[in-house]
């Protein structure tokens, strides 16, 4: 991660729900993890501190509705909750970026010549490429888990989208609770199995 990602002001972090909320389809959600960690000892689980979504030294709705919806995920996967010596950590962060996308559409006209030798005008086909750019804002929303005794990454999740402005603070919260169970989802493991 860069450094100049640690920390999102508050219109960042609004951007940010505005475009985990683009596609009808939800967000695009990729996961990774460390296949020599053993997932069958983790049974307790804290925050990572200081979570890298608060790194300025404060919290917003926004954060704090993510910290709820991690709390409901680990539970439901029977992970206990406590405040100091957790066996996973939970760390997450949101990054909002400028992106372009370039891509090339066929077209097809015809062109009008005059022919001399038959004195008239001929019609030529003409095959192209066309050029398209869109450039649009991304939100991804990243969620670590981290073994607690070795302060090493064991799972990582993230949801991306295209930014959607004009949503309202109810939605951007269903949008948030549904990110975060698109991550949680592609979590495989329970407490303890």
């Amino acid at each position: 991660m860069l450094p100049s990602f640690r920390t999102l002001a508050t219109g960042s972090l609004l951007a940010l729900t505005l475009a985990l909320s683009a596609c009808a389809t939800g967000p695009a959600v990729r996961t990774d993890h460390d296949p020599a960690a053993s997932f069958g000892q983790y049974r307790t689980w804290g925050f990572y501190q200081p979570i890298a979504m608060e790194q300025s030294g404060y919290s917003s709705w926004i954060s704090e509705r993510i910290r709820t919806d991690v709390q409901r995920e680990m539970a439901a996967r029977g992970y206990q909750y406590v405040d100091k010596g957790a066996d996973l950590l939970v760390n997450f962060q949101g990054v909002v970026e400028d992106k372009t996308a370039v891509w090339s559409v066929p077209r097809s006209d015809v062109d009008f010549f005059y022919s001399y030798r038959h004195r008239a005008y001929v019609a030529v086909p003409i095959w192209y490429d066309e050029t398209q750019v869109s450039r649009y804002r991304e939100g991804t929303l990243t969620v670590d888990l981290v073994d607690g005794q070795r302060n090493r990454m064991v799972w990582t999740g993230s949801a991306s989208a295209r930014e959607v402005s004009k949503r309202k603070p109810e939605q951007k919260m269903v949008d948030i609770d549904q990110a975060i169970a698109a991550i949680f989802a592609k979590y495989p493991h329970r407490a303890g199995q």
